[in-house]
């Protein structure tokens, strides 16, 4: 890995430390959440409890990284100090709790989703064709047509076929 890559994961986790202080000025016993850069796809991150953390987006990290820092880390880590009160794993992921936390302890619009571009984030290396247009499949919806799933256009209503050449 370069240096500026690790610099930028290193910049990550000192958002998450100072996001978490942030939580614990309301909720001083908040565990510290592990971090991961491990998640891929459309995802910017994710507050995964069952492993103790949060996991985000290496790629959507590089490519939006002031976007990152003010609204993602802030956002999972919402999730995280909702996660830790009482009743909270039987709260609404995006609830009122986790709202309020959004509004009032990070001064942020509580959005549920990002507007990143996720073109690099999520490949679509699979080339398909209908009578109308081409069409890109990630790994994983390709997998499924090798295994007997057709797929139709929403345009035209050809079954989408494979094609081998693609270009880039």
């Amino acid at each position: 890995m370069s240096r500026s890559h690790d610099a930028l994961l290193q910049a990550a986790q000192e958002r998450v430390a100072q996001a978490l202080a942030r939580c614990r000025e309301v909720y001083p016993a908040l565990p510290a959440p592990k971090v991961w850069f491990d998640l891929k796809g459309a995802s910017a991150g994710q507050a995964h409890l069952g492993r103790g953390g949060l996991r985000f987006n290496p790629v959507l990290l590089k490519d939006n990284r002031q976007a990152f820092f003010d609204e993602v880390i802030p956002h999972e880590m919402a999730h995280w100090l909702v996660f830790h009160l009482a009743n909270g794993t039987r709260l609404k992921p995006h609830g009122r709790e986790w709202q309020s936390v959004m509004r009032n302890l990070f001064g942020l619009v509580p959005r549920v989703t990002h507007r990143f571009d996720i073109q690099r984030s999520q490949p679509r290396p699979y080339r398909y064709e209908c009578g109308c247009q081409i069409h890109h499949f990630t790994a994983r919806r390709h997998a499924l047509v090798v295994k007997g799933r057709r797929y139709r256009c929403r345009h035209c209503d050809q079954t989408l076929v494979y094609s081998a050449f693609k270009n880039l």
